[in-house]
C-alpha cells in the first residue's frame, strides 16, 4: 500500500486540523489512468510509466471547500484487474464518494462503467455513494484515437445521475476540477442531509457534529428578512 500526503492550497496549513474527512474510491478498469490522476492531483506529477496498482493504494489530500472549512480526503486507489476484485470490494462500504474513470480511447473501459457503478451501489446499502464520471486521456481526444464521444459519455452520466468531466493526467487538464467537483458535491450533500453521519461508517467523519447540525438548521430556515419593493 502506498501512502501519499499533500496539501491543496496552503503549505503552512496545520494538517491535524480538519472539520470533515471524506473517503473516496477510484473505480474503473486497469490502465485507464486512475493512479495517474491521483498522482497529478496530490503531487502535480505525471509519470509516463507507472506500476499497475496491486490491491489498493492510499493517498491523503487536504482541501478548503469554503473559508474556514477544511476537508481531509482519503483516496483509495483500487486495482482494476478482476483477480484483485475481492480485495477492492471490501473498501466500497466505507466510501462516500467515487470517481468512475474510463479511457476515452478504450471502448471496453467505457462499457464497463455501468458494472462498476452497479457493483458499488449493491454493496454500500444503506449508505449512499456520490459519483463523478471521468473520461481520462483528453489530451488524445482531438486525435483519431478517441472512440467514446462526448455525447455518449454525457448521456451515460445523465442516466447514472452524476456529472461528467473530461480530464488528462498527462497535461493536468480538469484534474483538479474533477476531484474538487466530487468533494464539493459530497459536502453539499452533507449539508442538505443527502449524506448522513452514521456510527460505525467511515465514509464521512465530522470533527464537530453539533456544528453540522446547527449549520443544517440554519440552511433549513426560510429567509424572513423583509423584501425590498424596489431599488
Amino acid at each position: 500500500m502506498t501512502v501519499n500526503t499533500a496539501c491543496s492550497t496552503d503549505t503552512t496549513m496545520d494538517l491535524t486540523l480538519w472539520q470533515y474527512q471524506f473517503r473516496i474510491i477510484m473505480l474503473g478498469d486497469s490502465t485507464v489512468g486512475k493512479s495517474s490522476l491521483l498522482k497529478r492531483y496530490t503531487e502535480d506529477l505525471f509519470l509516463e510509466s507507472i506500476n499497475q496498482t496491486v490491491g489498493v493504494d492510499f493517498y491523503v489530500h487536504f482541501l478548503e471547500v469554503e473559508p474556514g472549512v477544511r476537508v481531509k480526503l482519503q483516496f483509495w486507489d483500487t486495482a482494476g484487474q478482476e483477480r484483485f476484485r475481492s480485495v477492492t470490494r471490501s473498501y466500497y462500504r466505507n466510501s462516500v464518494g467515487g470517481l468512475l474513470v474510463f479511457d476515452m480511447t478504450n471502448q471496453a473501459s467505457f462499457d464497463h462503467i455501468k458494472e462498476w457503478h452497479a457493483e458499488v451501489c449493491e454493496r454500500v446499502q444503506p449508505q449512499k455513494v456520490l459519483f463523478v464520471l471521468v473520461g481520462q486521456k483528453s489530451d488524445r481526444g482531438d486525435q483519431r484515437e478517441r472512440v467514446v464521444s462526448l455525447e455518449e459519455a454525457e448521456k451515460l452520466a445523465g442516466q447514472l445521475g452524476m456529472p461528467y468531466v473530461e480530464a488528462s493526467a498527462k497535461t493536468g487538464q480538469n484534474v483538479r476540477e474533477a476531484f474538487e467537483l466530487l468533494t464539493r458535491r459530497i459536502y453539499q450533500g452533507l449539508l442538505s442531509g443527502e449524506v448522513e453521519l452514521q456510527e460505525g461508517w467511515d465514509g464521512v467523519k465530522c470533527a464537530a457534529p453539533r456544528a453540522l447540525q446547527l449549520q443544517r438548521a440554519s440552511l433549513a430556515q426560510p429567509n424572513t428578512a423583509p423584501k425590498k419593493c424596489c431599488p
